[in-house]
């Protein structure tokens, strides 16, 4: 790879960093171009060469949002420990939010009225990422870790109470430890529609198995 690829890969990041911080700071309808090239301390030039305008920036971040938290995420495998994998796919989802902050407040930022293109790009990442849950918990269903029901429901229930929490992390400035926020967010989940063997034999496969096995007959 030559130096220039190199710096120009290097100078895309340093603009959707910039971009970041701008509309996490000012606001994705206030914040201008001049202002994410002065805190990439770049020309407006040099900016219309990796970008269009200020909606694609803002479509890459959410799309690399979007890719990082399905590269994050585990297919749960009933024949392992359950609840150790359900446990790690909701700490991966938490980290990759809480470990990008300023993002995460663009995405809180949801008002309709302001922006139709932000309006538009924000209820979409929404969009896939219920519909995304959706087919997982319809997945759980078919594998009995998900109770009988309405998975479009439970996907708007589950996306709804983690928005609030991250709100609370993110912009209510309420801290919590993240294993709290994971074992909250899991106790949630288990009084409500995830139905998961006790930790004492939730690793058990044979056990998982029989209790398969139970249920059909």
């Amino acid at each position: 790879m030559t130096t220039e690829r190199v710096d120009k890969k290097e100078r895309r990041q340093a603009l959707l960093r910039a971009a970041r911080d701008v509309f996490a700071s000012r606001g994705y309808h206030d914040a201008k171009v001049e202002d994410i090239c002065a805190a990439a301390k770049v020309a407006k030039g040099t900016y219309y060469l990796y970008f269009k305008d200020k909606r694609a920036v803002l479509e890459e971040l959410i799309d690399g949002l979007f890719a990082r938290l399905g590269g994050a995420i585990l297919r749960v495998d009933v024949e392992r420990d359950v609840r150790a994998q359900i446990e790690h796919n909701i700490r991966a989802i938490v980290a990759v939010f809480l470990d990008d902050p300023a993002l995460t407040r663009i995405l809180l930022s949801y008002a309709a009225g302001l922006d139709p293109a932000f309006v538009q790009k924000i209820g979409s990442f929404y969009e896939t990422a219920r519909t995304h849950l959706r087919l997982a918990l319809e997945e759980g269903q078919r594998l009995s870790i998900i109770q009988p029901g309405d998975a479009e429901f439970y996907a708007t229930v589950t996306l709804g109470g983690l928005k609030e929490v991250l709100q609370e992390a993110t912009v209510g400035g309420r801290t919590r430890p993240r294993e709290e926020i994971v074992d909250k967010l899991f106790a949630f989940l288990e009084h409500g529609f995830l139905r998961v063997a006790p930790a004492s034999s939730a690793g058990s496969p044979t056990r998982t198995r029989n209790a398969k096995r139970k249920r059909a007959d």
